[in-house]
């Protein structure tokens, strides 16, 4: 039986995740089709700071985030004026979480893309199609299976998201305390082990969960194509 608190730590896994998508989704899509043309200039340099937060180490994303974004950061002072607070909050948190995600969004997105048939935008430049209209009328609808399996996928990793939410974001209770924050606080207790585990049980399934999702997906699209 999952406690009140449990739920709590749910609820805001949940919530962060969810906002972390939704921030990178579009740009995810579009540095991905960025990426999936064969003659982008500076493809490689681009391909680089794309996929740069999967090879640093998450504490130091969020160490950077710190620096541009908290109260005396390069940006942080003028978005307090605004009235704009990410450090230490839970927009912070799905702040982090989106930029850790980013890459793997768009590795996924981007083979999606990648897998389109070249063929059908050649034919529609003859018709006169602009780029735009290719995009949105053929290469989205094409690539959306694998776009959608991408969001689960990134959603999942989301959840497991730790080194750059406690150190943009801190561990707050009831606001930015992730899954993985969580059990990282209750091994600071003594005693804490079954809670712990319990915590992490939780974390387990919902990350299968996740992964069996966009493997039926990417099943579906593979289905679509062949069909």
């Amino acid at each position: 039986m999952i406690t009140g608190a449990e739920w709590e730590i749910l609820s805001t896994s949940f919530a962060v995740a969810t906002r972390a998508i939704l921030w990178s989704l579009p740009f995810a899509v579009a540095v991905a089709w960025a990426l999936s043309r064969p003659r982008l200039p500076g493809k490689l340099l681009f391909d680089g700071l794309a996929h740069l937060p999967l090879i640093l180490p998450p504490v130091l994303v969020g160490f950077l985030l710190l620096l541009l974004l908290g109260r005396g950061g390069v940006f942080g002072g003028w978005l307090d004026a605004l009235g704009i607070r990410l450090a230490f909050t839970r927009g912070g948190a799905a702040l982090a979480t989106a930029v850790m995600a980013f890459p793997l969004f768009v590795r996924s997105v981007r083979l999606a893309f990648e897998a389109t048939d070249r063929r059908l935008f050649e034919a529609a430049a003859l018709l006169r199609a602009g780029p735009w209209d290719r995009f949105v009328s053929i290469a989205l609808p094409l690539a959306g299976p694998g776009i959608l399996a991408g969001t689960v996928t990134a959603f999942a990793a989301a959840l497991g998201e730790f080194g750059a939410v406690i150190t943009f974001a801190a561990n707050i209770p009831g606001q930015t305390q992730t899954l993985p924050l969580a059990i990282y606080a209750v091994l600071q207790q003594p005693g804490g082990e079954a809670e712990a585990m319990r915590l992490a049980v939780l974390s387990i399934l919902l990350a299968l969960a996740g992964l069996a999702l966009a493997g039926l997906l990417q099943r579906w699209a593979a289905r679509r194509h062949a069909g």
